[in-house]
């Protein structure tokens, strides 16, 4: 299996973004969900209507480590939800947020598929793509932004602050850095 990286220009999340919005509200926020949440795609696929509906904050127990999280929805994922779901009726409320094409629950291949034909599209160099990109992507800019890796470490749910640079690409970025900015 790659490892993949976090997606690290903006102007690439925005063409993503773009692209998908083209070809699929569905897929679009999917990617946006994952971008602004750090969510694992498998919790992401894991929400039913209901969870999301109307809401500002979700309190989901995530499949990997049985934990419950609590996070808000900020306000463009507030927007794009509210638009996705402008049409579904009351009686779809208990039902998968996201379905596949066979009307049953989505499977994270079909992410998987709709990221890398994106990036593959738009030509970008970003590295190896999967799932894990957009929780990797989240975790890079919001480290970028506020340079806390202890909050980041507890968003994430990882056992140290070495482990969340080393997923978020951040420490070989720091040493390439301090290597071309160094001479004597």
């Amino acid at each position: 299996m790659n490892c993949v990286e976090p997606i690290r220009k903006k102007e690439d999340i925005s063409n993503i973004e773009n692209f998908l919005a083209k070809t699929s509200k569905r897929n679009r926020l999917i990617f946006v969900f994952g971008i602004n949440t750090g969510l694992r795609v498998s919790d992401i696929l894991a929400l039913n209507i209901c969870d999301v509906k109307d809401k500002q904050n979700v309190i989901i127990r995530e499949k990997k480590t049985g934990k419950y999280k609590k996070f808000p929805l900020n306000n463009k994922l507030q927007t794009l939800i509210k638009d996705y779901l402008k049409d579904v009726p009351q009686n779809r409320l208990n039902t998968p947020l996201f379905l596949g094409d066979k009307g049953s629950r989505m499977h994270r291949s079909i992410v998987y598929r709709f990221l890398n034909e994106a990036v593959d599209s738009l030509k970008l160099e970003i590295g190896a793509v999967g799932t894990h990109t957009m929780r990797k992507t989240f975790g890079y800019h919001h480290y970028k932004k506020f340079n806390d890796v202890a909050l980041l470490q507890r968003i994430l749910n990882h056992s140290s602050p070495a482990i969340t640079l080393r997923y978020i690409g951040i420490s070989q970025e720091e040493i390439d850095f301090s290597y071309f900015n160094f001479e004597l």
